[in-house]
């Protein structure tokens, strides 16, 4: 039986995408891939530690070409990897194009078992580079993938740590974070915002609406935020942005959100498959729908930074190129530091 999509619906997909954002565990070979704007190419993010993929010797910045034997041509990276997923105990053979630091290419085809897959929530890094007066500025990356049941506390703890780093600003991204619990995402804005604050609104069938408010919110800190947004951040994603843009906490970079704020109960089934059923949906602090709208960031990224001299970003003990490179970074550092030179005028 097939349910109106307005309403509920029973797919088995979309019910993997939901536990893996819940419990933070997927069964695959832990990869993360995206398309690469100008070619369209999967290109390889990043890979877990000691999964299927990394122990072997799948790198940063391969290129996924084929997936058991099938060509990812005008393939979406969303697509590709619920290929990659699967039961554990199966295999999937994948055809990868490895550069090498002499810009010799290499193609490998490699057959890589599935396994549970676990998934830490929340990755970060401190970005250092020097101000026109000398003085050394670090912002703090933290990079949110999804809201499962560790998030928030995973969250605090990384501020926590860059708070003794002596970070003086930071950029949340969530960028192709497809949301999970919203109650983590819920709990994650009280990380950044203080007082009895509005963090969402639901409405229901009959149009009552009834917001949610934080309880004596305490931040864990007041340093200048933007956070980074695209067609991949949905759901608990929106809440959060939502959230901190309308209370004024942060500046939003980026691209439209996904548009997905419906309030649905889940009821799992005998095949592995679920019931979703709308129940209300949620309205943005100042009133502004989300589903099928989504947000519009404050400001969009361009490309125009990509090849402007600057400083390298630091990634722990080593440089991170995908940092460097990211045009929307540089955008939101590019935001920060007009914050702090506006507070600097004030004072």
């Amino acid at each position: 039986m097939l349910y109106n999509s307005t309403n509920c619906f029973l797919f088995f997909k979309e019910y993997q995408s939901f536990r893996i954002g819940s419990d933070g565990n997927l069964q695959g070979v832990g990869l993360f891939i995206n398309a690469e704007p100008k070619t369209g190419h999967l290109v390889v993010l990043s890979c877990i530690e000691n999964s299927p993929a990394a122990r072997a010797g799948i790198h940063e910045g391969d290129e996924l070409m084929e997936i058991n034997g099938e060509r990812l041509d005008g393939v979406a990276s969303e697509a590709a990897a619920q290929k990659l997923r699967g039961r554990v105990g199966t295999s999937v053979t994948v055809k990868v194009q490895s550069v090498d630091d002499f810009g010799s290419s290499c193609v490998r085809e490699i057959k890589l078992p599935r396994e549970v897959i676990k998934l830490s929530p929340v990755s970060s890094s401190i970005i250092s580079h020097k101000t026109p007066d000398g003085h050394l500025s670090k912002t703090g990356y933290v990079k949110l993938s999804t809201f499962s049941q560790t998030a928030a506390e995973e969250m605090e703890n990384t501020v926590y740590e860059m708070e003794n780093e002596g970070v003086q600003s930071y950029i949340l991204d969530l960028r192709n974070n497809p949301g999970g619990l919203v109650k983590a995402g819920l709990d994650v804005a009280q990380i950044w915002l203080d007082g009895t604050e509005t963090l969402v609104n639901t409405i229901d069938r009959d149009g009552s609406m009834l917001p949610i408010n934080m309880i004596d919110g305490h931040a864990l800190t007041q340093d200048p935020l933007v956070v980074l947004v695209n067609e991949g951040s949905a759901s608990a994603s929106e809440i959060l942005a939502g959230a901190l843009h309308d209370n004024g906490r942060a500046i939003l970079v980026g691209h439209r959100t996904f548009g997905k704020g419906k309030i649905q109960s889940v009821t799992e089934l005998h095949d592995g498959s679920a019931l979703f059923i709308t129940v209300a949906k949620y309205l943005s602090p100042a009133l502004h729908d989300i589903d099928q709208v989504g947000i519009t960031p404050d400001v969009q990224c361009t490309t125009d930074f990509l090849n402007s001299p600057r400083d390298t970003f630091k990634h722990g003990s080593s440089t991170s190129s995908s940092l460097e490179s990211d045009s929307c970074i540089l955008v939101a550092e590019h935001q920060l530091e007009d914050i702090q030179e506006s507070k600097g005028s004030a004072s």
